[in-house]
Parts: structure tokens; C-alpha cells; sequence
């Protein structure tokens, strides 16, 4: 099968040089690599396009550090303004938070897409999984966490991984009764689950999250984004999974959300995830 190469050439083509990293049939991803540049054929719209991603610095400086250990180029900028408007108008081919503050940029990007969840990516000992909600104003509603199972099974399956969904709530079956609150989020539990089931790979586990890992559950479902938030910070902060980044269901775009508290590590597993799924978009 004949094969087709790109790559970038600066102006200055003194001392160039440019090597083949991975090779493809023109229907996959290409991608070329040089000391000035890093180019690749998008999938779907057949374009040839320059790797770029954007990155937001806070006070935590670990990302700095983290994009400079990746083979694209990494724009780095302090300004919520600027991150949202390099991924809006196609500057860039992805966008992760880094260490900047999230809510301005979440308020402009819902004022654009009204329906946006995040997701993290994690990983327990090689399985992948999703957690949502973990935005700690997301998944209050029975509408908002059926829009994020549909979400994410999408994601899921653009990721080549067949769903199977686990939904949680605040207790045991026999826990009902015990207070208002954890009667609450089994029964919304159940009612999600009843409406979903003709559609998605769902099941209620209740309360028991490591039934659900164990089981083989790629998309955990939390009672709502404090619960979301608060595992994330259980098991990846203070524990010893990693995570990926959080993706941004809802959008056209390709935002990794992170944590303003995230180690070097952590940011490179997110900029790599940004590259992996702006080569699939």
C-alpha cells in the first residue's frame, strides 16, 4: 500500500531534520515529528494539522515542568480568557485547565454548550474507568445524570471500550429508612437506572463502589459532583490512582480538566490524553 508523508519545514531549513514515528494508511493518523514541528492527519476531516495544545499556568508550576517532556509544542498562558479563546477559534487542538482556576472558564464555556459535564479518566492497576460527576455543581438532577451516562458512553466506545455503567447512591438496599437523604439518592438510583437500562449497560450498586471496580465497570456514576469530587480526591490525591485528566462531555471541543493540585506526573498523563484525543477527533 503506498503511503504519503507530511511534515511542517520552517522557513530556516538549515540543520533540519525529520523522522517518521509512526506510519499509517491515509484513513489513520499520521504523524511526523521535527525539531520545529509536529504535524498529523486529522481522521475526520482529511486536513493535515500542526499538534498544539494549550495548557493553563496558576500557581502550582508542575505543568510547566510536564510540557516540557511532551514531542508537541505546549502554549502556556496565565489567562482563563486566553486558554477558552486559543481552543474556541482553532488554535489549538485541545486545551487543558493545568493549574488555573476553573470557574470563569466553565461559566463561558456553558453559556455555549448548557449541558457540560466532566469526567475523570482513571486508572486502578490497568483498568480504565470514568468518574462522574466530579464537578462539585454537576449531576444534581435525574436529566443532568442521564445526559452524562449518554455522554459517556459515547466517550467510552470513541475509546474503543465497550460501557458498563455503575450507578451509586448514598447506602445498602436494607440502609433505606435510615434518613431522608440516603433514601433519596437510592431511589433516584433506581429511577435512573430503570430509564436507562433499554438503552445503556446500567446497574445500580448502590453504595458499593469497589463491587462495581471488581465487576469490571468502565463509568462510575457518583449521587451527585460533591460525592464525584470528593472520591477523586480520595483515591488520587491522598491515594495512589492516577488519573488522566477529566474530559469535557458536551462539547465540540477538546477540554482536559485537572486538578489546580496536580503533580507533574499527572499533568503529563493529561497533555498526552489531550494529544491521543485530538488525533482521534
Amino acid at each position: 500500500m503506498d503511503l504519503q508523508y507530511y511534515c511542517t519545514i520552517p522557513e530556516n531549513k538549515q540543520n533540519y531534520s525529520f523522522f517518521v514515528m509512526d506510519h499509517y494508511p491515509l484513513n489513520q493518523v499520521l504523524r511526523i515529528r521535527g525539531r520545529s514541528s509536529y504535524s498529523y492527519l486529522n481522521r475526520s476531516t482529511g486536513k493535515i494539522l500542526t499538534m498544539k495544545i494549550a495548557a493553563g499556568v496558576g500557581e502550582n508550576q508542575a505543568i510547566v515542568q510536564a510540557s516540557r517532556q511532551v514531542d508537541f509544542e505546549v502554549v502556556l498562558t496565565e489567562s482563563e480568557e486566553e486558554l477558552l479563546d486559543m481552543l474556541l477559534n482553532g488554535e489549538v487542538a485541545a486545551a487543558i485547565r493545568g493549574s488555573l482556576s476553573a470557574s470563569h472558564f466553565m461559566a463561558r464555556l456553558r453559556e455555549l454548550y448548557p449541558e457540560v459535564y466532566r469526567a475523570s479518566l482513571l486508572d486502578i492497576q490497568g483498568h480504565l474507568f470514568l468518574l462522574a460527576p466530579v464537578g462539585i455543581d454537576e449531576g444534581d438532577t435525574l436529566k443532568q445524570k442521564r445526559k452524562i451516562i449518554e455522554y459517556g458512553d459515547k466517550f467510552l466506545r470513541q475509546m474503543g471500550l465497550n460501557p458498563k455503567i455503575a450507578i451509586l447512591s448514598g447506602g445498602r438496599p436494607q440502609d433505606i429508612g435510615r434518613s431522608s437523604r440516603i433514601d433519596k439518592t437510592i431511589q433516584e438510583a433506581e429511577e435512573l437506572t430503570r430509564i436507562t437500562r433499554d438503552k445503556y449497560a446500567v446497574k445500580h450498586y448502590f453504595i458499593l463502589i469497589e463491587d462495581a471496580i471488581a465487576d469490571g465497570a468502565n463509568m462510575i456514576l457518583a449521587p451527585d459532583g460533591i460525592c464525584g469530587n470528593l472520591i477523586f480526591r480520595s483515591l488520587v490525591l491522598l491515594g495512589s490512582i492516577q488519573s488522566q485528566g477529566a474530559v469535557t462531555l458536551g462539547i465540540d471541543e477538546i477540554f482536559i480538566d485537572t486538578s489546580r493540585s496536580q503533580n507533574e506526573e499527572g499533568y503529563l498523563r493529561a497533555l498526552k490524553l489531550a494529544e491521543k484525543l485530538a488525533k482521534q477527533h
